[in-house]
């Protein structure tokens, strides 16, 4: 957390508020979570740049400058970008905050500081989105490109949905749903699951994804959009976080497991196979 549409919605809130408005000063209170910049060399390159955009790629928030500048933010579990106005105090859990010329602030706060804020020109952001897989929401990752995915690979289906080098920006949270909605066994070596089932597993990953922007993203505890705002798609999950509890499709108790990848796994035995 925050995944695919957490990013998404953070970049869209963002790129309505941000764009045209210029970066007049930047103050670091936590430089653990810089990466491939120190805070002195962010405190002077930055400063008189102008937004251009807003973005996302998996599950980083790019902010586009002028002067072939990108800041690249990766929330990872407790990050966030929030946009506050001149009358709201700072927080003691930013780590970095962008004070605006024509005020307010654009602030990345991070309880746990596990995220990272990165400053990239144009070479390097090219090598950072050379790491990165297909975007599950463009047109070409189609049932074929997922396909090849899962049989060129003996892990786990689960774990080959999270690899942000074959698919970027599905989660822990987006994995379990997608998979329960298509009745797949998470644990299922990627080699095992047929044509018919990829197109089935990419239509369900697709739809939730859509569905998650919709309700602006996945709240449990940390995650707030550019606002402050919780997201609302908890209350449509129907796998993740709900081990031990009934199945919406078939009343089996979902069985929750952290044998496959490590992470919070839930799925249910009746229903996927």
């Amino acid at each position: 957390m925050p995944e695919l549409p957490e990013t998404e919605t953070l970049a869209r809130d963002l790129n309505a508020s941000l764009v045209g408005r210029i970066i007049a000063r930047v103050e670091v209170p936590h430089a653990d979570v810089l990466r491939v910049i120190t805070a002195r060399s962010m405190q002077r390159l930055l400063p008189a740049r102008v937004v251009e955009r807003v973005w996302r790629r998996a599950k980083a928030d790019i902010i586009d400058l002028t002067g072939d500048r990108r800041i690249v933010v990766v929330p990872r579990f407790t990050g966030g970008l929030l946009l506050r106005a001149d009358a709201v105090p700072d927080d003691r859990y930013d780590a970095v905050r962008f004070r605006l010329e024509d005020g307010g602030t654009l602030a990345y706060r991070d309880v746990r500081r596990l995220g990272t804020v990165s400053v990239y020109d144009a070479r390097a952001f090219e090598e950072f989105d050379r790491r990165l897989g297909k975007e599950p929401l463009d047109p070409a990752f189609t049932t074929s490109e997922l396909s090849a995915s899962l049989q060129s690979s003996n892990q786990p289906v689960k774990k080959i949905l999270m690899d942000q080098r074959r698919i970027a920006g599905v989660g822990n949270i987006y994995a379990n749903e997608a998979l329960w909605a298509a009745r797949i066994d998470p644990s299922r070596p990627g080699r095992t699951i047929t044509e018919g089932q990829a197109g089935a597993l990419r239509d369900a990953l697709v739809s939730i994804l859509v569905k998650a922007i919709d309700a602006r993203g996945t709240t449990f505890r940390d995650y707030r959009d550019a606002n402050g705002n919780r997201g609302g798609f908890a209350a449509q999950l129907a796998a993740y976080g709900r081990g031990g509890e009934p199945c919406v499709r078939c009343g089996a108790r979902l069985t929750m497991t952290h044998a496959i990848d490590g992470r919070a796994t839930v799925f249910c035995h009746r229903c996927q196979s």
